[in-house]
């Protein structure tokens, strides 16, 4: 698997416009993660292991094919948590773990603030999900964490990500599978993703900007 994926497809390039738009209601908004965290999670698990299972249907005995192996669906508080359903809703088994960091304003770096990760029984997966990748800090200190946790294969779900962070990923995590819908050049001075979509958090829950 290609450690970088920037999936395209013309379902993705119109729930990028509801995403972006400064006129998409907070609910309309949240169904817009929602649709293209469905998507990329397909993509994101093309390659999951599975094992043969027979089982009878209404006709005869047969046989098919199910998950063999622990996902781990981890999302960065707070805005990752738009994004936990429509993975919950493609893998029903899968565990959820929660990490949060909040962004400095003045320096622009994460801080971590929750962390309850168990000492032992980390996922063969861990599906770590946030809307934005901007500069990469707070995916590193997820993967960071994860790593030390024990988890032996990372894969990172973003809606929109920056050059620069993806850039920074694949430099310090080569291992480290990105699929993402979009990816914007560039970054502001204030290190938001241009054009980006503003602020995920504040607008999945309706806070106020930069509040």
């Amino acid at each position: 698997m290609s450690c970088l994926t920037c999936v395209e497809h013309p379902l993705i390039e119109h729930h990028l416009c509801a995403l972006r738009s400064t006129a998409t209601p907070a609910s309309e908004f949240r169904n817009a993660v929602r649709r293209l965290a469905t998507i990329l999670g397909v993509y994101a698990t093309l390659d999951l292991p599975t094992r043969s299972k027979p089982f009878a249907t209404p006709l005869c005995e047969t046989s098919g094919h199910e998950l063999d192996t622990h996902v781990g669906i981890v999302p960065i508080l707070r805005a990752g948590l738009g994004m936990v359903d429509p993975i919950l809703d493609l893998i029903p088994d899968a565990s959820v773990w929660h990490l949060g960091l909040y962004r400095d304003e003045e320096t622009a770096q994460p801080v971590g603030y929750y962390d309850k990760l168990p000492e032992h029984n980390p996922p063969d997966i861990a599906l770590v999900v946030d809307p934005m990748l901007a500069t990469g800090g707070s995916i590193e200190m997820v993967v960071q964490r994860l790593c030390r946790w024990g988890v032996n294969e990372i894969r990172v779900i973003s809606l929109i990500a920056s050059q620069q962070g993806v850039d920074r990923l694949r430099r310090d995590f080569p291992q480290v599978a990105v699929f993402v819908a979009a990816i914007d050049p560039e970054l502001n001075d204030h290190a938001y993703i241009v054009p980006g979509l503003g602020d995920a958090g504040d607008r999945i829950f309706q806070t106020p900007q930069n509040d």
